[in-house]
């Protein structure tokens, strides 16, 4: 159990048999008044997001979220299969599960996957992955007086701006979380 004073940001709690992300937290003290603290939480399930506001002593059910290696498989329609480095069990996930995840991934790609007693929550990147570009316009001497880039299209179908030394047929690095150009490779 936990307290809702000790709620942080990225805590995973259970109420009323949902799952539910802590996203924002705020412990606030009135002049008179007693103290409450209010919460942002996400669901899991559903993806809504609501603010709600407790006594600090209230409690809540901690919730115990695995985290396991994993690897992408193949696409099965509109799931992807991952499988589970240590059991060696395949797991479809959904493309509401993946999210932005999907832009970033290729077959064989190692990831982790979140799960709670035995149920695939969410799937977590590496911070930086290797791509090919695919596609992106030449760039010309003399164009580099100016931090100028250009679109690139990588192996994926995703698009980032890239710097004018680019070309197609390179590898690249890009930050998973916000998706831009780190470095050539």
């Amino acid at each position: 159990m936990i307290n809702a004073g000790e709620l942080r940001p990225g805590n995973t709690i259970e109420r009323n048999g949902e799952l539910f992300t802590v996203v924002d937290f705020q412990h606030v003290k009135q002049g008179r008044g007693t103290a409450f603290v209010r919460a942002k939480f996400k669901s899991l399930a559903s993806g809504s997001v609501t603010e709600e506001t407790f006594r600090p002593e209230e409690k809540f059910g901690r919730a115990r979220i695995e985290r396991n290696e994993a690897q992408y498989l193949y696409r099965d329609g509109d799931n992807y299969i991952m499988m589970d480095q240590s059991s060696f069990d395949q797991f479809p996930v959904s493309p509401a599960q993946l999210g932005d995840a999907q832009k970033w991934l290729k077959e064989n790609d190692s990831v982790f996957l979140l799960q709670h007693e035995g149920r695939v929550l969410s799937v977590e990147l590496p911070i930086a992955v290797e791509l090919k570009v695919t596609e992106t316009d030449p760039g010309y001497k003399g164009d580099t007086a100016n931090a100028a880039s250009k679109p690139a299209t990588l192996e994926t179908g995703a698009v980032v701006d890239v710097p004018l030394f680019v070309n197609p047929g390179e590898l690249i690095r890009v930050d998973t979380r916000t998706g831009t150009y780190m470095e050539r490779v």
